[in-house]
C-alpha cells in the first residue's frame, strides 16, 4: 500500500472519532468544554464508534504499512572503486565530469552497476608516489582498486626496477586486504631505447600474474600518437580520447566488480 493510501485509511477513517469526537466539544462563551468521563469517554469514541472498527482498524492499518516497508528491500550501497593514478585518472586539462573515473561510473551505470569511482590521481606523480599514500587512499574502505602508475617512472627515466618493486608493494597490500584489483598497463616511450623497453614493459604483466590482479595491458590503447583524441601536449587524452579508452576497459572493470561479490553485472541480452 502506498504512503497516501494509509494516510486516508489511518486519518480520515471515521473510526478514529471523526464527527462523534468534535460533537462532545462544546465552545461556551469562548472557552472548549470537555465532556465529564461520567458522560463520555475519549477512549469509547474511538473504540466502540458504531461507524468503524476503532482501534481494530489503526492496528490493521499500522500492519499493512509495515508489511509495504518489509516487502521492499534496501538498496544496495554503490561499489566503491578506488583508482590510484596519474594525471590521466586525475583528468589532465579536461573540463569537470569527462575524466576516466566519471565517464568510467556512467559507464557502469549504463550497465545496470551502481559504483562510486574515487578519484585518487595526481598530476606528475609515479609509483613511489601512489605508494606512500596508499595507506591514506584507502581511508574509503574500497571494494575493488584500479592502479594506473608507471608512466611517469618512464618519462623521467627511473629504473625499471624501482618501478617494479613500487608496483608490487601496492599490489601486495591490495591483496593482503582482499581488494580485487585491475592493474592498467603502461609501455616506455620508444625514444628509451630497446634496453630499457624490455626492462619496462614487462613489468606489468608479470606482476598481475604473481600477485593475481587483472590486468588491462595498455591504458592508452586506440588513443595514443593521434592528435585527434588528444590534447595539445600529445600526451593526455581529450574528451573524446577518454570516451575510447572507457568503452576499451570497461569490460574489464566489469570483472572486477564481480569479483567483489558485491554487484553481479547483468548479463546481455
Amino acid at each position: 500500500m502506498n504512503s497516501v493510501g494509509f494516510k486516508r485509511l489511518a486519518f480520515t477513517s471515521p473510526s478514529w472519532g471523526g464527527r462523534n469526537l468534535r460533537r462532545k466539544f462544546r465552545v461556551r462563551g469562548g472557552r472548549h468544554h470537555f465532556p465529564s468521563p461520567e458522560k463520555s469517554s475519549l477512549r469509547s469514541d474511538f473504540s466502540t464508534s458504531p461507524r468503524g472498527g476503532g482501534d481494530k482498524n489503526v492496528i490493521a492499518a499500522l500492519l499493512i504499512l509495515l508489511t509495504s516497508l518489509l516487502s521492499f528491500p534496501a538498496a544496495a550501497a554503490p561499489v566503491k572503486i578506488l583508482m590510484l593514478g596519474t594525471s590521466l585518472t586525475q583528468g589532465y586539462g579536461l573540463p569537470p565530469g569527462t575524466e576516466i573515473p566519471a565517464v568510467l561510473a556512467a559507464g557502469l551505470k549504463a550497465k545496470g552497476i551502481d559504483a562510486k569511482i574515487i578519484n585518487a590521481g595526481v598530476s606528475g606523480d609515479t609509483s613511489a608516489g601512489g605508494l606512500a599514500r596508499l595507506d591514506w587512499s584507502l581511508a574509503d574502505h574500497p571494494d575493488a582498486a584500479i592502479i594506473e602508475l608507471g608512466s611517469n617512472d618512464a618519462l623521467r627515466g627511473i629504473a625499471p626496477e624501482v618501478t617494479a618493486k613500487n608496483l608490487g608493494a601496492i599490489l601486495a597490500k591490495l591483496k593482503a586486504q582482499k581488494i580485487p584489483t585491475l592493474l592498467l598497463g603502461m609501455m616506455a616511450p620508444r625514444n628509451l631505447g630497446p634496453e630499457y623497453i624490455k626492462a619496462f614493459d614487462p613489468i606489468y604483466p608479470k606482476l598481475a600474474k604473481k600477485y593475481g590482479a587483472l590486468l588491462y595491458p595498455f591504458v592508452l590503447d586506440g588513443v595514443a600518437m593521434n592528435a585527434k583524441l588528444n590534447q595539445a601536449d600529445d600526451m593526455h587524452p581529450n574528451p573524446q580520447g577518454v570516451k575510447i579508452i572507457v568503452a576499451r576497459l570497461l569490460p574489464d572493470v566489469m570483472k572486477l566488480v564481480a569479483q567483489t561479490g558485491k554487484v553481479k553485472p547483468k548479463a546481455r541480452s
